[in-house]
């Protein structure tokens, strides 16, 4: 790519938009599900549900790393930074996310050790400077950044760095999926696949999504010419009664994934049995935990970890937006108690996350213009 604007052009964007309406039958409705929250992002800030036909619904997915951590992991992770001579490190984004006792901001208000990075190796680097401390990542995300903790880990063996160690929270993008085909009260029609997992994974594992449920899938860029592009490939393999993997996304992702990421990881880590998502509840084989022979690295053997499950606040239907059963505005709470400054679950403190999106863009979708008219016009 050299330039953006060849992915923000609004004549091109016109054009696809003709060719998604003359692919479309008439009176059939279409529930798309964009599983990536980076996708969710880019379809409201850029308003491209007002390209699509009324019958085609955007529904959103579970792909935003942040927002599936429940709260017990949090309250978890917040129960080791509070061990002696313990520093945690965390991503920007988490440290927001709240706990059934608040926040990392809010523990580190209160003493506790728990630092912003930007990497992994950012961690690493303080371990070595701090030798009289232990010094825990807390790591987050699907295989987009899985890869940069495994290789991590694998630097600080290789270095001896013996006070470095991670809880594991890293998740996988099919088994999430999955689960949600499995839902009886799903109905969807095709997926938007994620781009920046399929960095890694490829294209190839979401086959079956296309040969044992039925669905088709298109691995989508996240500019607003991509995701268009990608609901029009999605359409016309409905329409003409294909389900297939589709890569639209070429420019960035190889059909069989990144080798050598994918190698990082099965050295270091290894499937867990189940692991815990928000609002989609226990999944079996969903998420990563670090293999025995790295044992020495493991946040969750090193430590005493409760492993805490707690309750989603009763206010917050975080876990259904994930599922793609409400959309953000449903929700009882949304742009009154919780909002970004005052967020009570995780999908409003995300940059991923679709509440968010809504928060500050939801005033160009569709649906909300529509409200907004409706409710101009019962004031008349």
């Amino acid at each position: 790519m050299r330039f953006v604007d060849e992915y923000r052009d609004a004549d091109a964007a016109r054009q696809v938009a003709a060719g998604i309406a003359a692919t479309v039958t008439p009176g059939r409705q279409y529930r798309l599900m964009e599983v990536c929250g980076g996708h969710t992002h880019t379809i409201y800030k850029h308003g491209l549900e007002d390209y699509l036909p009324e019958t085609v619904t955007l529904v959103h997915g579970p792909g935003c790393p942040v927002c599936v951590i429940p709260m017990g992991r949090v309250d978890d992770a917040m129960h080791i930074a509070r061990q002696p001579d313990v520093i945690m490190t965390s991503f920007g984004d988490l440290m927001r996310v709240p706990g059934s006792h608040g926040s990392f901001l809010d523990a580190n208000a209160e003493g506790t050790d728990i630092r912003m990075v930007y990497s992994p190796l950012d961690s690493l680097r303080i371990a070595k400077a701090n030798p009289d401390r232990q010094i825990v990542f807390m790591a987050i995300g699907f295989e987009t950044t899985t890869p940069s903790t495994a290789l991590t880990v694998r630097r600080a063996a290789a270095e001896g760095i013996e006070n470095f160690s991670v809880f594991c929270n890293h998740v996988l993008v099919n088994p999430a999926i999955r689960a949600i085909l499995d839902d009886p009260d799903q109905r969807l029609d095709g997926f938007i696949g994620p781009g920046h997992v399929s960095c890694v994974i490829g294209c190839e594992p979401y086959r079956f999504i296309a040969e044992q449920y039925g669905r088709p899938i298109v691995v989508s860029g996240f500019e607003p010419l991509d995701i268009l592009r990608s609901i029009h490939l999605v359409l016309r393999q409905l329409a003409e009664g294909r389900c297939e993997v589709e890569n639209q996304y070429t420019r960035v992702v190889p059909w069989h994934g990144n080798p050598r990421a994918l190698a990082a990881i099965d050295e270091v880590m290894t499937v867990r049995p189940t692991f815990e998502w928000r609002g989609l509840g226990t999944i079996a084989g969903s998420a990563m935990r670090m293999r025995d022979e790295y044992a020495a690295f493991d946040a969750e053997r090193r430590f005493d970890v409760p492993g805490i499950r707690v309750a989603d606040p009763k206010a917050c239907q975080c876990g259904e937006v994930l599922k793609g059963v409400l959309k953000p505005w449903e929700c009882k709470v949304f742009g009154t108690a919780c909002t970004p400054e005052t967020p009570i679950g995780t999908c409003m403190v995300s940059a991923e996350g679709a509440c968010a999106a809504y928060y500050n863009y939801g005033r160009f979708t569709r649906s909300r213009v529509r409200e907004a008219a409706g409710l101009e016009m019962s004031r008349r």
